[in-house]
């Protein structure tokens, strides 16, 4: 008689979306590091691969193991504002209508107090970096979106680095134009997501 086959255990972390409706720095120059490309966090557990309780086929070894991010995207039903919270981290976007007049980098009061607003978050956070990204829709040439997104995530960070009047806080301020769209340019509900400026910070560590 042939030995019955061995058994081959699998952990699988499964990454669960949720949808819900309801100290001084400027642009870079040479944006290389796009947003949402953080490491995800490390494996909690070593999982040893001599284990006799975890029984592989001749010759098999075990794939490293990876963590992924539980998230979590609530948008307003507006549209004006997206917020995206993982175990790491938390991210606001703003549209640009929300922030600036057209084609405008100029913040209105209404504007610096929703900033505000979340420069009081990043203190409750503790966080020491933030990014502000700009972005745009695809309208216009390549070249103008990149300069009109820089000079808005400015004005942003301006305001945050105002209001926290923290040395502490390390600042990453990018202009990325028309890259890394987040709804399809070929209507205007999608352009108008695509102009926004972001807002992460790390999470506080339980």
């Amino acid at each position: 008689m042939t030995s019955p086959p061995r058994l081959l255990a699998a952990v699988t972390l499964m990454l669960a979306t949720t949808v819900c409706g309801t100290t001084t720095a400027h642009a870079d120059d040479d944006p290389n590091d796009p947003p949402g490309t953080e490491p995800s966090a490390s494996a909690p557990v070593e999982v040893d691969p001599n284990d006799p309780d975890l029984k592989l086929p001749d010759g098999a070894t075990l794939a490293q193991a990876k963590v992924l991010d539980i998230k979590s995207v609530v948008e307003e039903q507006s549209g004006d504002e997206r917020r995206e919270d993982t175990n790491t981290s938390v991210t606001l976007a703003l549209q640009a209508e929300v922030l600036f007049g057209k084609d405008s980098s100029k913040l209105g009061a209404e504007a610096k107090s929703r900033i505000r607003g979340i420069a009081d978050e990043i203190r409750t956070q503790n966080a020491t970096r933030v990014r502000v990204f700009g972005f745009t829709d695809d309208l216009g040439s390549s070249a103008h979106g990149d300069v009109l997104s820089k000079r808005r995530a400015n004005a942003v960070h301006d305001v945050l680095s105002q209001s926290l009047n923290d040395a502490g806080i390390t600042y990453e301020v990018r202009g990325y134009g028309e890259q890394y769209p987040i709804a399809d340019n070929s209507t205007e509900a999608g352009r108008k997501k695509n102009r926004r400026v972001e807002v992460s910070f790390p999470r506080t560590e339980p």
